[in-house]
């Protein structure tokens, strides 16, 4: 897994929680060492899952919920890092449809080992998108934090119907704009 989505992890821990939450999740986890991750780094997912599982258990809120506010932070640091990346869509669907064809080509260019899961989307209307994520890695939550980040962003009004195809490996994703 690349080490931005760990550095961005570690920040987002560092500012909605506290910078001693973020040293004792490492601690408690047993990933990251002394010296913490790097950006240009490969790390394994498993230790991403247990950074995960640590502050679940220091701060008692659901893994989920944790994942999808990650994703919804990392979306709104891609925004920032990767901003060329926006300039062409109007609105989050518009954004949404090219990830597969337009910015994993890109990420691919800048981290040709990158893993990344697979997005397949079908435009059903102007309004309407099926996206059907799929990973080796089990993060459907961080998928859909990262759709909410791009509503978000886009200032869009987004309902989100999720099913589950093969727990959080398979999902997919039935995503209305409201006009």
């Amino acid at each position: 897994m690349l080490g931005v989505v760990f550095t961005e992890f570690m920040e987002m821990v560092e500012d909605k929680f506290s910078f001693d939450i973020a040293d004792e999740i490492m601690e408690l986890s047993g990933v990251g060492g002394d010296t913490g991750f790097t950006a240009v780094q490969d790390y394994d997912h498993n230790d991403m899952v247990k950074l995960i599982a640590a502050l679940h258990k220091v701060t008692g809120i659901e893994i989920d919920t944790l994942i999808v506010v990650f994703g919804e932070h990392l979306f709104g640091r891609f925004t920032v890092t990767h901003s060329h990346f926006f300039d062409k869509s109007e609105s989050s669907l518009d954004f949404l449809q090219k990830i597969e064809e337009y910015i994993h080509v890109e990420v691919k260019k800048l981290y040709p080992n990158a893993e990344l899961p697979t997005f397949l989307c079908e435009r059903v209307n102007e309004n309407k998108l099926i996206m059907n994520y799929s990973s080796k890695r089990p993060f459907g939550d961080l998928a859909q934090g990262l759709i909410q980040g791009c509503g978000a962003y886009f200032k869009d009004n987004l309902t989100i119907e999720r099913t589950d195809e093969n727990g959080p490996m398979k999902v997919q994703f039935v995503i209305s704009r409201e006009p």
